[in-house]
């Protein structure tokens, strides 16, 4: 594929990122951060977000086969993955976590699972989509890479 289309094809993606609600403005900030020094610092940045947060998720899983479950550890856990969420402008997950914390609030075991099950479904979903999004990203950057490497051998 050349490299116009590639670059169609990853605006696509990106747009339907934040029409479909899966990001918001601080996934932008991080882009404004990207420079030529590190072209790959978003990815790297999302890498180290799916990284950390298994740990945060199996602690809620975790916390959630509790018998009797304990409210407030799943919820500083659950404030705990919202911030990283946060971090990257993860809308849907981020959105998620609260109404998980409001489920933790009222003591709602019930609610607190379904919405886990929600936020499991957002995250997967979201890493799916970025993972595309940063291979699309990362092919672009390569045939740059080697038109710079051609110019240079004309030199």
């Amino acid at each position: 594929m050349d490299k116009t289309k590639l670059k169609q094809q990853a605006l696509f993606m990106r747009t339907s990122l934040f029409d479909e609600g899966f990001l918001d403005e601080q996934f932008i900030q991080l882009e404004e951060l990207q420079d030529d020094v590190n072209p790959n610092f978003v990815e790297e940045i999302v890498t180290l977000f799916y990284t950390d947060s298994v740990r945060l998720i199996y602690n809620i899983e975790r916390a959630l086969m509790s018998n009797p479950p304990n409210f407030t550890k799943l919820d500083d856990y659950m404030h705990q993955f919202k911030g990283s969420c946060s971090s990257i402008g993860a809308k849907k997950v981020k959105k998620e976590c609260t109404r998980f914390s409001e489920y933790c609030a009222t003591e709602n075991f019930e609610g607190c699972f379904r919405t886990f099950q929600q936020i499991n479904l957002e995250y997967s979903t979201l890493k799916k989509k970025l993972v595309t999004y940063f291979q699309v990203t990362t092919l672009i950057l390569e045939k740059d890479k080697m038109k710079l490497r051609r110019l240079v051998e004309m030199l």
